[in-house]
């Protein structure tokens, strides 16, 4: 083939140009792992992802997850968004859509529910791969110095900064207000400088800051920064996302629990995006989250293959 049809989505909101943008290639026969990374580097959204038949037919497809700099196992925003692509289709790879899609994935098998309205796909659930890991405890002046930040304004009343992964691993720590949030900047240094300290598995030093209140525990403002993987700031990180709201409903009092969280993340980018996650949990342990969003076509267009 001389070439390769693309859908560009964006992922955990309803408005274009908000939320998070997703190209998406859904057949990705053919290509080889360099191609995949060029292709995704020269995106260079936070995500692109690459479908391929399953390897195993009761499934309905392979998903490969590119950042502009590697793959990596699982993300949320392209799960979502890759689900609201190809649910639109009649069929894929010769079986028929319906209303749930099982992907294979490095982390695992994702399993993903479609939403429909007026017929339509609008928006996708998928469940989480991975049980909840929590990793190493991360000292605050290293966060703070991740973001130029000064470490006062870091909370370790609910939690510590920490490793945290459903699928995909992320440094998350809490901030004291919505200041602090939008003072926050990258600062390459300060992460080189943390993943020298620690290196994550699968992918560089990425650091997922949110803010709640006690009034309102379960409706979190957030932000993602990862420089290291040439993402300055990503406007909507359903992996980290899910990973959070795991990790703090375990840490909830009771044994017992379904907790519905809603994560606003993009809003200091101007890319609003809105993430939805449930969680359960029982005999203390967290035993499934599903991450859900909406999703709107943005374009459509071909890669030349040709040199």
């Amino acid at each position: 083939m001389n070439t390769l049809s693309y859908v560009t989505v964006d992922v955990f909101t309803s408005t274009r140009f908000e939320g998070n943008p997703l190209a998406v290639i859904s057949d990705a026969r053919g290509l080889s792992d360099a191609a995949m990374q060029k292709i995704a580097t020269e995106f260079n959204y936070s995500e692109v992802t690459f479908v391929l038949p399953p390897e195993d037919a009761q499934n309905s497809a392979r998903v490969r997850i590119f950042t502009p700099t590697m793959e990596i196992p699982f993300a949320g925003h392209p799960n979502v968004g890759t689900a609201y692509v190809l649910g639109q289709q009649a069929e894929i790879f010769g079986k028929p859509v319906g209303d749930t899609l099982r992907f294979e994935e490095k982390a695992g098998l994702v399993e993903v529910s479609l939403k429909r309205s007026g017929g339509k796909v609008a928006a996708a659930a998928i469940r989480a791969p991975q049980p909840l890991a929590i990793g190493d405890i991360i000292a605050e002046e290293t966060v703070a110095g991740c973001v130029s930040l000064d470490p006062g304004v870091i909370v370790s009343t609910t939690h510590a900064p920490v490793f945290a992964s459903v699928g995909l691993n992320f440094a998350i720590a809490e901030l004291n207000g919505l200041e602090a949030l939008a003072a926050a900047r990258p600062n390459l240094a300060g992460f080189q400088a943390a993943a020298g300290r620690k290196a994550t598995s699968g992918h560089d030093f990425s650091l997922f800051l949110h803010v709640r209140t006690a009034e309102n525990p379960w409706n979190i403002r957030a932000r993602m920064f990862a420089p290291l993987d040439n993402v300055a700031e990503d406007p909507a990180t359903g992996s980290a996302s899910a990973a959070l709201g795991a990790y703090l409903v375990s840490l909830a009092p009771k044994t017992d629990m379904n907790a519905r969280i809603t994560i606003e993340q993009g809003v200091e980018m101007g890319r609003r995006s809105v993430i939805t996650l449930d969680v359960a949990k029982s005999g203390g342990i967290v035993t499934d989250v599903v991450i859900s969003g909406g999703c709107v076509s943005v374009m459509r267009g071909e890669i030349s293959l040709q040199d």
